[in-house]
């Protein structure tokens, strides 16, 4: 008997490796978002340092056949034979899945403060600003079902205190735990109404109505980032965009690439490995709208991450220009190289995620 399990394993061992070797290698893991390792160069000096080798395990954990089910079957063994948490620091709760932030940073808090006061003494003297936090899907969804979250009320008492000159605006109670992916991170811009309306009405300008708008749906499922990252089971998402003719008739500049789109991006949908870029065409630094329909001649500028792409639409009505601005991805102190700062109305919409780990911010 032991000889028999000896010779299979040794069998099995034999064809893992001949597919590893023999298989065609994937650029790039849909699931995870990311690239994959290719099968290393060899040379002599590379066998000898040790290069070829550490290479070649990267090459083959991710190349490995049947990768995905096999991270599926880990993970449902750690969470459902382990009973552990979550997997990947993600956990399910309904069919949606919810990373788990905590603790609150006041470190990282402190310093996105430090961020938006030296913005708003360098640019924004003349402006009235205004601030809104979009809370992550854990202030819905992590007391309910037994899991630890960030301390958000001294988020939000911290960040009123800290910046006097901004008028708060609070969108908690404007949304719900089903107003966001169940895959992905981000809200679902059909729910975002209620959300873009008190931004509206705090700003002073003409709030969206539903029924201004026409739904356009993605004809593939989305998967979010979380579905890669959990390697759990789940639902995949629709992807929906709100549409009418003040949005198609809107151009979009892009200060990266010199280029002029639209606000929906569609090619995203089969070009990027994440189908929410179709929304001002993802991650950008600098974008302004300009939208030759607006009822009035008034500017807006938003400093804002991700979750702006796909609000920001929503807003447009009475601006003739709004530009988006992500300093994540440009330098705060080199803004008036690129931008006219005069007095316009300016908003700062950034998410929970991205203030509790303020370091990617310039």
């Amino acid at each position: 008997m032991k000889k028999q399990q000896t010779i299979f394993l040794l069998t099995l061992w034999a064809a893992l490796t001949l597919a590893v070797w023999f298989h065609p290698a994937e650029d790039i893991s849909q699931a995870e978002r990311r690239t994959l390792a290719q099968m290393p160069e060899f040379s002599l000096s590379a066998l000898e340092s040790g290069q070829f080798r550490e290479e070649f395990e990267d090459y083959s954990l991710d190349q490995f056949p049947l990768r995905q089910g096999f991270r599926t079957l880990k993970a449902l063994f750690h969470t459902q034979v382990l009973g552990m948490r979550d997997n990947n620091g993600i956990y399910l709760t309904n069919g949606i899945a919810v990373k788990q932030e905590y603790p609150l940073s006041e470190a990282s808090l402190d310093a996105a403060i430090r961020k938006f006061d030296a913005i708003h003494e360098k640019f924004l003297g003349e402006s009235r600003c205004f601030f809104a936090v979009v809370p992550d899907k854990g202030y819905y969804l992590a007391a309910p079902s037994g899991h630890l979250a960030m301390d958000y009320d001294a988020l939000y008492e911290k960040l009123g205190a800290g910046l006097p000159w901004a008028e708060q605006i609070d969108l908690r109670r404007c949304l719900t735990a089903g107003d966001y992916y169940r895959t992905d991170t981000h809200w679902r811009q059909e729910c975002l109404i209620p959300a873009a309306t008190a931004i509206c009405d705090a700003l002073e300008v003409t709030a969206p109505k539903a029924a201004d708008y026409s739904e356009v749906q993605a004809d593939k499922p989305f998967y979010g980032v979380y579905y890669g990252q959990a390697a759990l089971p789940m639902e995949p998402d629709t992807l929906t965009w709100l549409e009418n003719e003040t949005l198609r008739q809107c151009t979009v500049y892009d200060y990266e690439t010199g280029k002029t789109g639209s606000v929906y991006d569609t090619a995203k949908l089969t070009e990027s490995r994440d189908m929410y870029d179709v929304f001002l065409s993802g991650a950008r630094a600098l974008l302004t709208i300009e939208n030759p329909n607006a009822k009035t001649d008034r500017e807006l500028i938003v400093f804002r991450d991700s979750f702006g792409s796909s609000l920001v639409p929503l807003l447009l009505s009475d601006y003739a220009r709004v530009t988006l601005v992500d300093i994540r991805y440009v330098s705060s102190a080199k803004l008036d190289s690129f931008l006219d700062f005069r007095g316009q109305d300016v908003l700062f919409l950034y998410s929970t995620l991205v203030l509790n780990s303020s370091s990617s911010l310039k």
